[in-house]
């Protein structure tokens, strides 16, 4: 073997030899996303709703309270906006039962909004499940009160998991 032929075979023998190890190095998982959510002790709903984010990796902390109307109040959600509990993931307020993936959206797209709500308690949403589900529209309010619709989610017929 000449010297220029083993200069050759050096770097493709550490590239065989490292390559694979490198590639089963175990990546990092992104942080969970943290948050607080505000609910009642006596609602299974939100306590579904707190589920499925738990599964979609959220991190949540849950604040039980007998007086949500003073945390929505108090965190500024619009009234026509409440819902059954109040959210705070990341910087921005979730209000209702906001599936984990359109929360997701709102964490990357980083609209200047103070929040999203499903306003009411919409049949099919993450944690309203039924046999009666409708689509429903996520709204986006503003610190001012203003609102726009953030995203349509159509749920599937007799499935748990809405999409937008």
């Amino acid at each position: 073997m000449t010297r220029r032929t083993l200069l050759r075979a050096v770097p493709l023998l550490l590239l065989t030899t490292i390559a694979p190890v490198a590639a089963q190095t175990p990546k990092k998982a992104a942080p969970a996303v943290e948050g607080t959510v505000w609910l009642s002790p006596t609602c299974g709903c939100c306590g579904k709703w707190v589920d499925h984010m738990l599964a979609a990796g959220f991190k949540l902390t849950r604040e039980v309270t007998a007086d949500l109307q003073s945390v929505a109040a108090r965190k500024r959600v619009p009234e026509a906006m409440r819902s059954c509990h109040t959210a705070l993931i990341g910087q921005y307020l979730v209000e209702g039962h906001v599936p984990a993936d359109v929360v997701r959206r709102l964490l990357t797209e980083k609209p200047k909004v103070a929040g999203i709500a499903a306003p009411g308690m919409p049949m099919g949403s993450p944690g309203m499940e039924g046999p009666n589900a409708q689509p429903y529209t996520i709204v986006a309010f503003r610190a001012d009160g203003t609102t726009y619709d953030f995203a349509r989610v159509v749920p599937p017929a007799g499935s748990a998991a809405p999409r937008p």
